[in-house]
């Protein structure tokens, strides 16, 4: 590396020279106000009077005792350095003698690196036998995790479309299928066993920010960030179910997931299949970008949820706006209804979550809930009398219907958590997270497991929305993400319960 100013180099070679010379001798302390350097019968007090100061007599000699402290802390520092150096002249001589030859010429440094050399064993060792323990603690803990693969296993990868995907659920009539909305703007329909995409909607002129079904009817209820929201009805067949594949296949495959381009796409793309493009009923009061949707109890009317601050009650079969539900302070960012009772709850950007009750015709009274520090993403009903909040805030809390001045239980995770969904069978919490992960916990805030993360499975970007599935006597759970794809899971609940 070229230096600047061409006498550089040779000015440090003057500068080493001297101070290797100063290293070979010995350390030298020049010796001050001494007793030994007193003439004979001096004693201190006529030192003191002898010189002139406006220091009072009692300061000097209180400086002087100091300054003789100081004197002889050096004189020991001197001593002991005489020896050092002839115990390491003699350690020299022993490796001189002994036919060992020194790094770099300096003994010094060559019998100081022996030395530090046997410490830094002896260290080591102390450190290995000290955390062997804890070592062992560690290890244990992440084969519990890595076993979290046989209570979650993949079912099947839906991959279609074109751009991140928003939300998805699950019909609640037959044929039970799957459906996903996406910033692509359009929402799909697949096949929950084969994966296959069986209809597409392409009604909208925003993204699909939201998809739920009718309780009883083969309709969808879709929001968009056209501002509107879309009623539309379907119907689907599912395709003949396709023999299991062969793992050892899959295993010795070697193209990997993440090692799609992000446009390319496996299996039949949206264009090839049915699209439905336009919409039984389109609601159209919101002033901003329809974040979410739900259907109330019964399916008569639909509730949405906008970023224009507001949630608005509509009637399905005349479309008219029922209520608007105005209060939150910023954008919404999810809303959902309670699956017996006419209850709904809205979550805002504003910190807080708002629980409006429809129960009695005459009376529709609001409860505000400030439980949480950042956004709160989604607040979902149980099929008990529980709320459960999520919050850009790293936290997760369960609340009481009956008692909602303070949660049951708080949840802490180490990413913000999105749209979170509650099973209704065993009442399991799914979180998906910012940094691609998906954890279970149950109604306590104990956590079960984690669906696992490779580069074979899991969403290789943000996990935006979990859905579950418990028909059949079996558990499946859906999640969504921004990379294009949703995912199946098949959740072992027995051995999930055990290992709690």
């Amino acid at each position: 590396m070229p230096v600047e100013g061409g006498s550089s180099s040779g000015s440090a070679s003057a500068a080493r020279h001297p101070k290797q010379k100063r290293k070979a001798h010995s350390l030298s302390i020049r010796r001050t106000n001494s007793t030994e350097e007193r003439p004979p019968g001096l004693q201190r007090g006529d030192m003191l009077e002898g010189q002139d100061s406006k220091l009072p007599l009692s300061l000097r000699s209180n400086l002087l005792d100091l300054f003789g402290q100081i004197e002889r802390e050096f004189e020991n520092l001197y001593i002991e350095n005489l020896e050092l150096r002839r115990e390491i002249d003699s350690l020299n001589e022993r490796l001189t003698g002994d036919g060992q030859t020194i790094e770099g010429g300096d003994p010094t440094k060559g019998a100081l690196k022996t030395k530090a050399s046997h410490s830094t064993s002896q260290l080591s060792q102390k450190l290995k036998t000290t955390y062997k323990a804890s070592t062992s603690k560690i290890v244990s803990s992440f084969k519990a995790t890595t076993g979290s693969r046989a209570l979650c296993q993949l079912l099947k990868e839906y991959v279609g479309h074109r751009d991140g995907i928003w939300d998805l659920s699950i019909t609640r009539t037959q044929p039970v299928v799957l459906g996903t909305a996406s910033a692509d703007h359009s929402a799909l329909l697949w096949s929950i066993e084969t994966g296959k995409c069986l209809l597409r909607y392409a009604g909208h002129a925003g993204s699909v920010n939201s998809i739920k079904f009718h309780p009883t009817e083969q309709m969808a209820l879709t929001a968009s960030g056209d501002q509107t929201a879309h009623i539309w009805r379907y119907m689907v067949q599912l395709p003949a179910p396709q023999p299991p594949p062969d793992v050892s296949a899959l295993c010795d495959d070697d193209q990997d997931s993440s090692d799609r381009e992000e446009g390319e796409v496996d299996g039949e793309g949206p264009c090839e299949v049915p699209t439905v493009r336009v919409a039984t009923a389109t609601l159209k009061s919101h002033q901003g970008v329809v974040i979410a949707a739900d259907w109330l109890v019964g399916g008569r009317q639909v509730v949405t949820a906008s970023w224009d601050r507001a949630a608005n009650l509509y009637e399905v079969e005349t479309s008219e706006l029922v209520h608007a539900l105005t209060g939150h302070d910023q954008e919404l960012t999810h809303c959902c209804t309670h699956p017996t009772q006419r209850l709904v709850v809205t979550s805002s950007r504003d910190t807080t979550f708002r629980l409006w009750d429809f129960r009695d015709p005459s009376i529709h009274s609001v409860n505000v809930f400030q439980g949480h520090t950042d956004t709160v993403t989604s607040a979902v009903f149980t099929v008990g009398d529980n709320v459960v909040s999520g919050s850009d805030d790293r936290t997760v809390k369960v609340w009481d219907l009956k008692n909602m001045r303070s949660p049951i239980a708080t949840i802490r995770t180490d990413s913000a958590v999105n749209r979170i969904s509650v099973s209704a069978n065993q009442r399991i919490i799914a979180l998906p997270h910012d940094n691609r992960q998906v954890r279970l916990f149950d109604m306590s805030g104990v956590r079960l497991a984690r669906l696992p993360r490779s580069n074979r499975m899991g969403h290789r970007r943000m996990v935006c929305c979990t859905a579950w599935n418990e028909e059949n006597q079996s558990c499946n759970l859906f999640t969504c993400g921004f990379d294009r794809q949703a995912i199946g899971w098949n959740i072992n609940i027995p051995a999930l319960l055990q290992e709690k």
